[in-house]
């Protein structure tokens, strides 16, 4: 395992060369804890080599903050005092660590919650990345991310893969105006993507422990379906270049 970076890693019996697509899982502000874990586990039970970065590495070690007081107040503050740069650079160094996996087979998507949707949303401007899964990416909207400046909505039109963005409509960190904001720079950029709002959750709702009662398991699930629909046409199969251009839609019934 590289410093930093945890690994999960299918395993078929009777298969030792057997080739998977690569996931950056990107964590919220207490880093690789047990939800976030148990989430990468799963991708990876689905067929996918897990990479989940520790994003304070430069200012704690990289086992969890917890989930209380001082732990919150911890990732708060490191999140503010991490560069920009030093994030994308965990993330470039994710990818690359995924690619040179000679059980990889080439393909990388990206995913995570909270601060880590933010982040997944930054890795899928890597011209690597072909595909992403935001959950609930905080800060996008208002640039407070890190310090150096945050320009994720000024590099819109460097993602090349196709993205998700899932949100709850009830979530006060990406109040509906930054929603708004997101969702037009998207159409504006012509990204690829899909984008959902889940009309009774809140922030993080996928967290299944600690959660404040914001955890919704039902949710969760068609969730983590959108999440395994798009990887596995994207990373999964061999779909080649996008041609790009306008599809054609005919306006019947």
């Amino acid at each position: 395992m590289i410093p930093g970076i945890y690994l999960y890693h299918p395993v078929i019996p009777g298969y030792s060369e057997a080739k998977f697509p690569g996931v950056v899982v990107f964590s919220e502000i207490y880093q690789v804890t047990g939800p976030v874990a148990r989430f990468a586990r799963q991708i990876a039970g689905h067929g996918y080599i897990v990479a989940a970065p520790s994003s304070y590495h430069e200012f704690t070690g990289p086992g969890p903050l917890a989930y209380d007081g001082p732990g919150t107040d911890d990732g708060n503050k490191y999140k503010v005092e991490k560069k920009v740069h030093a994030y994308d650079e965990d993330a470039t160094l994710s990818v690359t660590t995924l690619l040179s996996l000679p059980t990889c087979n080439g393909r990388i998507g990206t995913t995570g919650m909270c601060l880590g949707g933010h982040l997944a949303f930054r890795c899928a401007l890597d011209k690597r990345v072909v595909a992403a899964v935001c959950y609930f990416a905080t800060d996008i909207h208002s640039k407070t991310l890190g310090a150096g400046g945050d320009d994720s909505l000024e590099r819109v039109g460097d993602i090349k893969g196709e993205l998700v963005m899932i949100f709850g409509k009830k979530d006060n960190h990406v109040p509906p105006a930054g929603r708004d904001l997101i969702r037009k720079t998207l159409h504006e950029k012509g990204i690829c993507f899909s984008f959902y709002e889940v009309a009774h959750a809140q922030h993080a709702f996928i967290r299944d422990e600690l959660s404040k009662g914001r955890y919704d398991p039902t949710i969760s699930k068609i969730c983590f379906e959108m999440l395994l629909e798009v990887f596995g046409r994207t990373l999964k199969g061999d779909l080649g270049p996008r041609d790009g251009g306008e599809e054609r839609i005919e306006n019947v019934c």
